[in-house]
This record gives structure tokens, C-alpha cells and sequence, in this order.
């Protein structure tokens, strides 16, 4: 348990190094107005503090900075996510104002983020295979090509081209799209396949020229690719911090980022809520002397994503859980507006 005056030296060391990057010896911490405390006095503190592992020395400085362990205490027991009114309203205004559909959401998300905090973001999507559809739209283009527009209950949308014999009329083209939003709404996406052979079908035969050509087009359209998706932003946002002018720790996280199915993996495996790895609490060794935030955002009962952060353990810790967490409801409310209900 630290004492008052630990926790106040403590706090004062993390927070000037995470605003300069720099190490603060005693006699520049005794003129600070909130400690009141002399040279020697702070000293001695600082000694204790790194007795036990919470602070640490360079080698160019007599001052101190924080260790991992300094970090981690500081973030369990120090902070209060705080976060400026006028932040949040960038948040709430861009998001809000520029809803499309699901991807354009999350991309715009990733790049708010990383221009907010100067960190780089990565937002996992959810499995697609777990939503449902709940619109086709069909648009003739030319008299050989139409665009599918498919809308998921995730608000995910997808443009599709393609061929359609020129015999197929506008009306028959409108008729089939009625087949497949009166059949296919609602039915999961991993069962699309199955519900076209069983219920589509016979319907295209009876009520659609040259069905059987059709039906081969619609099936190729209507099969969706199963994989989580990754969105990333702010990737150079890294070499901005002084940390990092190793380039072989620079290669090892731009090898790791663009490794989809490894960081898919990594946030796959964090746990609900906000939460911190910091430096070698983290499992992956590219990002050893990085520290990973993370959070959640809902689309469902069913469906999860995952928001991360990835910078210097020297991390704004409380600004950035603001914004994350921010971010996670603004997302979740655009599209699971009922989920405390």
C-alpha cells in the first residue's frame, strides 16, 4: 500500500513523462506547486518508489521514469477516464452525421481515433456469417450487367456485379428481386445457400425466363465471404513518437499490423470492456514495448467487434479510455440502440 505522499510523487512522474517523454529528477518535481515537498524529501521517495519497482533510471539522466509495473498501478488505481466535452462532440458529430452503412462507420471510427490520440487504431468487425439479410436490391446497369445491392441486419452493405442474359426484362429482373426479399429476409447468411435451393428455386422456375441461368448468377452473388474483417488507422501514427526510432521494433509491428489473420487472432482473444496490456504483458512479441487498449462495441445480442489502440507504454491512458469508450457507444447505439433495454 503507498503512502499518500508516494502516490502524489508517483502520479506527478508518470504524468510529466507521458506529456515530455523526458525523465524529472527530484529538485524539478520540488518546484511544482502541488507537491510542496523538498529536494531531498522527493529523493527519498523516488528511491522507495524504485525499491519497489515502480519507477526506474536511464542511463543519459538522473532522473526517473516509469517501469511496466509504474504503468500498471497507474492505471488500476490512479486514473479517471476523463474526456473534453469538445472531443466528445467531434465523436458524436462525425459518426452520427456521416452513417452510411456498417464499413464506412468503422473506417471513419478508426481514422477519428488515430487523428484524436495519435496512436494507431485497428477495429475488428464482427463475423459476418452471424448476420442475417435483410434486403436485395437488383439494378439493371446495361443490357448484359445489374449490380446486387445486399444490406445485412449489421447494417453492412455490398455491391455485386453481374451478367444477366439480354433476353431478362426489367420486370422480370424486379419480379425476381421480390422472389428473393419475400424468401431470404431474415434467414442467416451461412444458411443462404441452402434456403435458395430449397425455396428459390422452384419459384425462379415457375416465374423466371431462362431460370436456370439466373439461379447460377444469383447463387455466386449471394455467396458472402465468411471472414472477420480488420480496419486500421493512423498505421504511420507510430513513427511520430520518440520512442520508436528502432527500426527493427518499427518492421516487427508494421509486419505484425499487416498480418489480418494474427491481429484478428490478438483482439479476438481480449476480453469484454476496456482493457490494457502493457509492454510485456503482451503476448505477441512485436508489441512487447508497446501498450494494446482495447474495447468492445455491440451490433446485437449475438454479434460483438473489438476497438484496439496500439502505442508507447508512455500512453495517454486516460484521454484514450475516454475516447474508447465514447467511440464503443456511439457505435453500439448506431446500430443496437436497444442493447441496455
Amino acid at each position: 500500500m503507498l503512502t499518500e505522499r508516494q502516490l502524489l510523487i508517483l502520479q506527478t512522474i508518470i504524468d510529466n513523462f507521458i506529456d515530455t517523454a523526458h525523465p524529472i529528477g527530484s529538485r524539478a518535481l520540488s518546484k511544482d506547486e502541488s507537491i510542496q515537498l523538498s529536494s531531498a524529501t522527493i529523493r527519498n521517495v523516488m528511491a522507495d518508489l524504485e525499491d519497489m519497482a515502480l519507477l526506474e533510471k536511464t542511463h543519459s539522466s538522473s532522473g526517473r521514469i516509469p517501469s511496466e509495473k509504474g504503468y500498471r498501478y497507474y492505471v488500476d488505481h490512479l486514473i479517471t477516464p476523463k474526456m473534453k466535452q469538445k472531443e466528445l462532440n467531434i465523436i458524436k458529430h462525425v459518426i452520427q452525421n456521416k452513417m452510411v452503412d456498417f464499413e464506412q462507420i468503422v473506417q471513419l471510427s478508426a481514422d477519428l481515433l488515430s487523428q484524436l490520440t495519435n496512436y494507431t487504431t485497428v477495429i475488428l468487425g464482427p463475423h459476418d456469417m452471424d448476420a442475417t439479410l435483410k434486403q436485395v436490391q437488383l439494378v439493371k446497369i446495361s443490357d448484359t450487367t445489374a449490380v446486387a445491392i445486399l444490406v445485412t441486419n449489421t447494417g453492412h452493405v455490398e455491391h455485386k456485379s453481374f451478367t444477366v442474359p439480354s433476353t431478362i426484362s426489367m420486370s422480370e429482373l424486379e419480379k425476381l428481386m421480390n422472389i428473393l426479399n419475400d424468401r431470404l429476409q431474415n434467414v442467416p447468411l451461412v444458411q443462404l445457400p441452402y434456403t435458395l435451393q430449397s425455396e428459390v428455386y422452384a419459384l425462379m422456375e415457375k416465374h423466371i425466363h431462362n431460370y436456370e441461368v439466373m439461379y447460377d448468377y444469383i447463387q455466386t452473388v449471394l455467396t458472402y465471404d465468411d471472414s472477420t474483417k480488420i480496419y486500421v488507422g493512423g498505421q504511420s501514427n507510430i513513427l511520430m513518437q520518440p520512442e520508436f526510432k528502432d527500426v527493427e521494433k518499427i518492421y516487427d509491428f508494421y509486419t505484425m499490423l499487416e498480418n489480418e489473420q494474427l491481429m484478428i487472432d490478438l483482439l479476438s482473444k481480449q476480453s469484454e470492456g476496456i482493457q490494457a496490456s502493457i509492454g510485456n504483458e503482451n503476448e505477441h512479441e512485436a508489441i512487447k514495448h508497446f501498450s494494446l487498449i482495447t474495447s468492445s462495441y455491440k451490433l446485437n445480442d449475438n454479434q460483438t467487434g473489438k476497438i484496439a489502440l496500439i502505442g508507447p507504454t508512455r500512453m495517454e491512458y486516460r484521454k484514450v479510455f475516454s475516447l474508447m469508450q465514447a467511440l464503443s457507444n456511439e457505435i453500439s447505439e448506431i446500430f443496437y440502440p436497444h442493447r441496455n433495454e
